[in-house]
């Protein structure tokens, strides 16, 4: 896993503010409650990976605390980015589609997953 934001203490909840964003997506990949998974790169390109189908996508941020997605050809999406933490300790990110309000829990997947 990557490092996460040195210096920041964050709690369960929080937004991921903007300056933190690329770290905190970046950090390692998400892995999702129905098993499908996500990753994240620096440069913009997110994968995401359900039933052992990749779709390629694009991500920026968009804001404090959001940022956009776009899968090609058309669909596009503004996510809430807040910490998941548990014991101190930032062990994902939980996503909120700001249009529907629907929610994902990502959670670091482990080198050993």
């Amino acid at each position: 896993m990557n490092d996460l934001p040195s210096g920041t203490n964050v709690v369960d909840g929080q937004q991921v503010g903007a300056t933190d964003m690329i770290a905190a997506l970046t950090a390692a990949p998400f892995v999702f409650q129905d098993g499908a998974t996500q990753s994240f790169t620096a440069d913009g390109r997110t994968t995401y990976v359900e039933r052992g189908v990749p779709s390629d996508g694009e991500w920026s941020v968009a804001a404090e605390g959001t940022f956009a997605s776009f899968w090609p050809p058309t669909y596009r999406a503004t996510y809430t980015a807040r910490w998941t933490v548990e014991n101190e300790v930032p062990v994902g990110v939980s996503f909120t589609d700001t249009r529907s309000g629907v929610r994902y829990d990502g959670r670091y997947q482990s080198p050993a997953s």
